[in-house]
């Protein structure tokens, strides 16, 4: 059991759990900022989490919820006050709706997190920090103790777990509902290099291929907030195989986090959602990509096509060019 102390300070309104860890410091780091590891203890054992969003940079937000064994959920928001790479953040943590709106009739706490290395491996201290009394007495009433020593007894499992979550293990699909997956991948560069080359045309047209033996003719890059972007590809040897997505640029947080609608051209129907996120990790950096579609059929037809293969040859493209 990781869990060390737990403390409450009523006069500071505080409490604070104390963590230890036969694992280094940036291992734990980086199992608290890799949606894909976090989810796995946050919830208690009964109640898992699913993290539809985690940006972890300054002015960011996660957005995660908790479904129950009767599949009940129960949701969550993180936003970002200040990140220190590798050592700290600290958050605003509140209660939300499904679609990770507030729910502002729940008291919302600030948590710092601190990461420290030990003889024997790292520690992480959290303190939650209160508005009252009555908000203290009434989240530990609701079980709060109880279910972070629950969720803390998984992570030990999430940090002996170091192949899943390495570079080298290629692109990762995730089912998180019915109708948004997640795209992640270690790529080895810096956030600076993989964002540029998620928004630089010249860039795009070395990597962004999918398979061998295709071109990019037509690379416009959405230039700002509200503008579109419209790409297309070209069979090198049968010029009449030709495809091309287009879409609006809706959110833009360099060099962390853009959101962009997709659309198939020339085919009607409803367009995707796409909401990539970069975060530094110590073998470069992760590449997590939430998409939405309209419902389930939708989603796997898209699937089938062989999506995530073709991205994992124009990633692995991508790590050639970045040298």
């Amino acid at each position: 059991m990781p869990i060390t102390a737990v403390s409450k300070d009523l006069d500071a309104l505080t409490m604070t759990v104390v963590a230890d860890f036969p694992a280094t410091r940036q291992r734990l780091w980086e199992a608290y900022t890799d949606p894909r590891q976090i989810e796995k203890f946050w919830g208690p054992v009964e109640w898992p989490a699913t993290f539809i969003r985690h940006d972890v940079y300054p002015g960011g937000r996660s957005h995660y919820y908790m479904t129950g064994p009767d599949g009940a959920r129960s949701a969550g928001f993180w936003e970002f006050l200040s990140v220190t790479p590798g050592e700290a953040f600290e958050v605003l943590d509140g209660f939300a709706a499904i679609d990770g709106t507030p729910n502002l009739d729940m008291p919302t706490m600030r948590m710092t997190f601190a990461f420290d290395e030990t003889a024997a491996g790292s520690r992480m201290t959290c303190t939650t920090y209160f508005a009252s009394v009555n908000e203290l007495e009434q989240l530990l009433a609701q079980g709060m103790e109880e279910g972070l020593t629950s969720a803390m007894s998984q992570i030990d499992t999430v940090l002996a777990d170091l192949a899943s979550f390495a570079a080298g293990s290629g692109t990762h699909l995730q089912l998180l509902n019915d109708t948004q997956v997640r795209v992640s991948r270690i790529i080895r560069g810096t956030v600076e290099q993989v964002w540029r080359a998620h928004t630089d045309a010249d860039l795009i047209r070395r990597w962004q291929l999918g398979p061998d033996g295709w071109s990019m003719p037509i690379c416009e890059v959405a230039a700002a907030v509200g503008s579109t972007y419209h790409y297309g590809w070209t069979n090198d040897d049968d010029p009449s195989q030709a495809f091309g997505f287009t879409g609006q640029l809706l959110e833009e947080d360099p060099p962390h986090r853009s959101v962009t609608t997709e659309a198939m051209v020339g085919m009607d129907g409803p367009s995707t959602l796409n909401e990539l996120t970069l975060t530094p990790a110590v073998e470069g950096t992760l590449m997590s990509l939430v998409i939405t579609y309209p419902d389930a059929g939708t989603r796997d037809t898209i699937l089938a096509t062989g999506m995530v293969d073709g991205m994992e040859a124009s990633y692995r493209r991508l790590e050639s060019v970045l040298g």
